[in-house]
C-alpha cells in the first residue's frame, strides 16, 4: 500500500515498500514549463501501478549510469505523449532557445526546445523509462543543495526522479548538459559522477537530432 511523504513545497508525495516519488519528478505533474514528459494522472495511482508491475515481474531493475541509478522500463500505462521529437527539415524552424535553470542555485545553461503548441498533436509513447536513484544518493544530494531538501525522505530504497515517455524500451542518452552538470558535483545540482567522454559523445549525437517538448512559454531548466 502506498504511503505519503511531504514534498518541499508542503504537498504529500506517494511512496510504497520499494519506490517513492521524489519531488524532482513531481515537477512533471506540477510545472507547466517542464522540459520533456509531462504527466496528468494521479501521482499515488502512478506509484501504486509501478509497484504492481514490479511485484508481478512485469519489469526489473536495469543498471543506469552509476551504481545508485537504476531504470524500470514499462508499457506506457498512462497514455503520456513522447517528451521529445526528432529534428527534421520540416520542423527545425520551430525550435526555440534560451538560457534557463532548474533552481536558483544552478548555473543557467543554453537550452533548445519545441513549444508543444506548434508541434501538436504530439504522438503517444510506447514505453516509460522510470529513472530511479537510491535513497542514500538522494539524501546526499539534499544535503549538498538545500533547495532540494524538504521533509525526511520515506524509507523505501528507490526514489523515482524522472519519467521519460519514449518509443524505445531501453535507455536513451541524457542531455549533454546533464552529463556535464553531474560532473560538476552535487553542490551544482549534479550527482557527482565524473564525466565519461564516450557517454558524453553519445549524448551529443542523440540530442543533435532531437529536442524536448515544452508546454509553457519557456522551460524551467533543460
Amino acid at each position: 500500500m502506498a504511503a505519503s511523504a511531504a514534498a518541499p513545497g508542503g504537498g504529500a508525495l506517494p511512496s510504497g515498500d520499494v519506490f517513492f516519488l521524489d519531488a524532482f519528478a513531481a515537477r512533471q505533474w506540477d510545472d507547466p514549463n517542464y522540459s520533456g514528459t509531462r504527466l496528468s494522472c494521479d501521482k499515488a495511482a502512478f506509484v501504486r501501478t509501478v509497484h504492481e508491475l514490479y511485484a508481478a515481474g512485469g519489469c526489473a531493475l536495469v543498471d543506469g549510469y552509476a551504481p545508485f541509478c537504476k531504470h524500470l522500463f514499462v508499457p506506457n500505462f498512462v497514455g503520456a505523449a513522447v517528451g521529445s521529437l526528432r529534428i527534421t527539415p520540416a520542423n527545425r524552424h520551430l525550435l526555440r532557445s534560451a538560457y534557463t535553470r532548474r533552481r536558483p542555485e544552478e548555473l543557467a545553461v543554453l537550452t533548445r526546445w519545441f513549444p508543444e503548441a506548434v508541434v501538436a498533436p504530439v504522438p503517444a509513447a510506447a514505453h516509460l523509462d522510470i529513472i530511479l536513484y537510491s535513497r542514500e544518493q538522494l539524501v546526499q544530494e539534499h544535503e549538498d543543495m538545500p533547495s532540494k531538501a524538504g521533509a525526511p525522505l520515506p524509507p523505501a530504497p528507490w526514489g523515482i526522479i524522472s519519467i521519460k515517455a519514449q518509443a524505445e524500451d531501453f535507455e536513451t542518452p541524457m542531455a549533454p548538459i546533464t552529463v556535464m552538470r553531474n560532473a560538476l558535483g552535487r553542490e551544482q545540482g549534479g550527482s557527482g559522477v565524473p564525466l565519461d567522454r564516450a557517454a558524453y559523445e553519445a549524448s551529443v549525437a542523440y540530442w543533435q537530432e532531437h529536442a524536448a517538448i515544452v508546454a509553457g512559454e519557456e522551460p524551467s531548466g533543460e
